[in-house]
C-alpha cells in the first residue's frame, strides 16, 4: 500500500522528567503528552528525530529541529528522561561509590535490606 504522507504541525514541546508534553504555539495548555517508557529515540536524519513505542511499533511521531545540532541535544536528552535508565544509572553510580568508599551509599538513607535487594536485582 502506498504510505500517506504525514501532516507536518508545529507544535512546541516540553520535557518534564520523564513526559514529553506537546502544545500549539498560542495554547499555554498542553494538548497531549507521550510517556517516554518502553520506546525508541531515533535520529531519521540530519535534524529530524523520532519516538516509537515497542509494544506499538506502528505508533511513531517524528520531530524536525531547526540545526542538527539541536537535534542531537534532543535526542541525547529524550535517551536519559526515562524511568529504566534513571533505574540503571542509579544501580551502576551506587556500585562505583561502593567500590570506592566500601560503603553503601543509601544506607544513610535508611533505605531497607529488602529494598536494596530488590533495587539489585534487576540488574542486566
Amino acid at each position: 500500500l502506498p504510505r500517506v504522507p504525514a501532516v507536518l504541525k508545529k507544535r512546541l514541546v516540553k520535557l518534564v522528567v520523564n513526559f514529553l508534553f506537546y502544545f500549539r504555539t498560542d495554547e499555554a495548555e498542553p494538548i497531549g503528552a507521550l510517556l517516554l517508557e518502553h520506546c525508541k529515540i531515533t535520529k531519521e536524519e540530519e535534524n529530524i528525530f523520532s519516538i516509537s513505542f515497542i509494544e506499538e511499533p506502528e505508533r511513531k511521531y517524528c520531530f524536525e529541529c531547526a540545526t542538527e545540532e539541536q537535534c542531537q541535544e534532543w535526542v541525547e536528552a529524550l535517551k536519559r528522561a526515562s524511568y529504566e535508565f534513571l533505574r540503571r544509572s542509579l544501580i551502576f553510580y551506587r556500585n562505583e561509590i561502593q567500590k570506592m568508599t566500601g560503603k553503601d551509599p543509601l544506607e544513610q538513607y535508611g533505605i531497607s535490606e529488602e529494598a536494596r535487594f530488590q533495587l539489585g536485582a534487576h540488574r542486566q
